[in-house]
């Protein structure tokens, strides 16, 4: 027996259990770390008193593997793991991806495509009669109708496709223990159709919502009308994106053919003191020692140290919004101290932290000082168009923290990687000294994605002003330092709003700036994402007007060129472009006057190759 977790039942028996309670199947391999959802999730209801194993990464061909820990007396929990299966497995470009940092050696092809139904679908041939909860990113992102970018359509809600009988959406530690206790204490399966952060089926209207807290629920567009009809899709979008407030939030009701998709309001955000206890499980910290190979994941996260929980940016493409939601959930000072201590006693750790944070570092022991407007609160974003009046910025709690896990016992550096909002940190001086003079190691990375105005609001992200204060700050405070640091902007190409032109406007504001970028991120849509409904629709949902949105690989290649344009392989798009927009005296300014490569001829299919 290892402190792991039990994978087969083998393991389950050394611990003297015949029958587990919960059998969770994950698409990553298992890493007992709380930066994993299935493992925190199975420390969650183990710490409760529940029998619980992984399934991790099964051979999804046939039901077996599936079967490897039994029949569970309660249900399946299964997820595709920390990434979207789709997302995971194909590039902007839907190009197929050959690694996978989730699993063992990097390699790719240890999860199927759509893995939560697929794994859905081989359970139920194995244990046709036990009941099976769908959940994780996967399963979040894609609980309402929803566009899907690889097969260029409007799909079902996940739920149905899946044939599953219960999804959690959101952080699910609350839902997942709710559901487990009352399956515990004799509740049929069928008939718990109340808890927060959860989604069912429904069979009209005598199966249709529940109404406990008296707000009442919201229908919007069905699926068969949003399928086909893209305003009909932004209004859905719109109508859902506004009630993930879990204080004011409704239930949310949409028809798809017969049937209902009944999704009640987020679960509650979890207190301090739930927070610390989620963090202070025995998790082992390390992946299942059956593993023989690296997994890549594990070696990025295994010194970083989770904060909080949560994100008040509400950035356009970002998942967050509809999946950990708004609401920063911090843990104390004393939780992390004691964490930061149990990793220094590690025989693998020799001094670095390779992080201290959250979605936002610089978010940490944030909140609304207003409890009132915060109840009843719309907003995206606490942040866009401008700081909300009702938003505590204070910085000490998070200076504090940083100051004292440095000078723990055993730690030599540490270092803040997680994304930082920079228009935030104008009213955090204290956090911005304590970042810029002890937590950078020489590279800071931030994310404007964008400094054209038009683009950067579809975006929900701050402007060009923004970003080149910041960019000064730094650099003044550097030198004052002494220290040799740079900025390494992270950028979005092809993103809604964005053109060709916009895009060399920014490479040569770039350049004005001194900063030169070695990667972009080409667009990708993900499900879910405020930024995927106006690719999908061409409407910006917030106000009906239309946006410009570019769909073709060509020209999202030339986008992508632009900010690459000191990347030979790249400079043949970027004259390219230039001649199309008629702006060749750019080529200059960029430094790619000249003529184009020339490239050999590329033979027709069917034909002879061109010597």
């Amino acid at each position: 027996m290892t402190g792991h977790l039990p994978i087969h039942l083998a393991e389950a028996r050394a611990r003297g259990w015949d029958e587990l309670d919960v059998v969770f199947v994950s698409g990553d391999a298992y890493i007992d770390h709380p930066a994993f959802g299935i493992p925190l999730l199975a420390r969650w209801l183990e710490a409760h008193g529940f029998r619980v194993g992984i399934i991790p990464q099964p051979d999804w061909r046939s039901k077996e593997p599936f079967m490897a820990l039994g029949r569970p007396r309660l249900f399946f929990a299964v997820s595709a793991g920390a990434m979207d299966s789709m997302v995971a497995h194909y590039t902007p470009a839907r190009k197929l991806r050959h690694d996978d940092a989730y699993t063992p050696g990097n390699r790719h092809g240890a999860r199927p495509n759509r893995a939560t139904i697929i794994y859905t679908s081989r359970l139920k041939e194995a244990y046709k009669d036990v009941p099976v909860v769908i959940g994780g990113i996967e399963a979040s992102l894609r609980r309402f109708a929803h566009y899907d970018y690889w097969e260029n359509k409007v799909r079902r809600s996940i739920l149905l496709d899946a044939k599953a009988d219960l999804l959690i959406y959101g952080m699910g530690e609350a839902p997942l223990l709710e559901v487990a206790r009352r399956m515990a204490e004799g509740e049929p399966f069928a008939e718990i159709r109340n808890v927060r952060g959860t989604c069912r089926v429904g069979r009209g209207a005598e199966d249709g919502p529940t109404d406990p807290e008296g707000k009442g629920s919201v229908s919007i567009p069905s699926f068969d009308d949003v399928a086909v009809d893209r305003k009909k899709f932004a209004e859905a979008f719109r109508l859902a994106y506004r009630e993930q407030n879990p204080f004011s939030a409704r239930t949310l009701v949409q028809p798809h053919g017969d049937r209902l998709l009944v999704c009640n309001p987020p679960a509650l955000p979890l207190n301090q003191a739930e927070m610390d206890r989620v963090y202070a499980l025995p998790y082992e910290k390390t992946p299942h020692p059956s593993y023989r190979e690296q997994i890549p994941a594990w070696e990025q996260i295994k010194t970083s140290i989770t904060s909080h929980r949560g994100c008040f940016g509400g950035c356009a493409f970002c998942a967050i919004t509809m999946h950990q939601g708004k609401v920063i959930q911090s843990r104390s000072e004393a939780s992390i101290i004691a964490e930061v201590d149990a990793l220094s006693r590690q025989r693998w750790f020799r001094g670095s932290i390779s992080d201290v944070g959250g979605p936002t570092a610089n978010m940490y022991g944030l909140a609304c000082k207003n409890p009132e407007a915060m109840r009843v609160c719309r907003r995206e974003s606490c942040l866009f168009p401008a700081v909300c009046a009702h938003l505590d910025t204070t910085d000490k709690r998070a200076v504090a923290l940083l100051q004292r896990v440095r000078n723990r016992q055993g730690v030599k550096h540490v270092a803040v990687s997680s994304g930082v909002r920079y228009d935030l940190m104008e009213r955090q001086p204290g956090y911005f000294s304590e970042l810029v003079g002890h937590h950078v190691s020489g590279l800071l990375k931030i994310a404007p994605e964008h400094l054209a105005e038009h683009v950067t609001a579809l975006m929900r992200k701050p402007g060009r002003k923004a970003f080149e204060r910041f960019l000064t700050r730094f650099r003044e405070e550097s030198i004052r330092l002494g220290k040799r640091q740079h900025l390494i902007p992270y950028l979005i190409s092809g993103h809604p709003g964005s053109t060709v032109a916009d895009m060399l406007d920014l490479a040569l504001a770039l350049k004005k700036l001194g900063l030169t970028v070695e990667q972009v991120q080409d667009f990708t849509p993900t499900p879910g994402t405020l930024s995927t409904c106006m690719y999908y629709t061409g409407i910006d949902p917030a106000n009906g007007k239309r946006v410009y949105v570019p769909v073709s690989d060509r020209e999202k290649g030339q986008q992508k060129a632009l900010l690459l344009w000191h990347q030979p392989d790249e400079r043949n798009k970027v004259l390219e472009a230039l001649r199309e927009m008629g702006r060749e005296d750019a080529a200059a300014l960029l430094g790619v006057a000249g003529k184009m490569a020339v490239r050999p001829p590329v033979a027709k299919p069917g034909t002879k190759k061109t010597r």
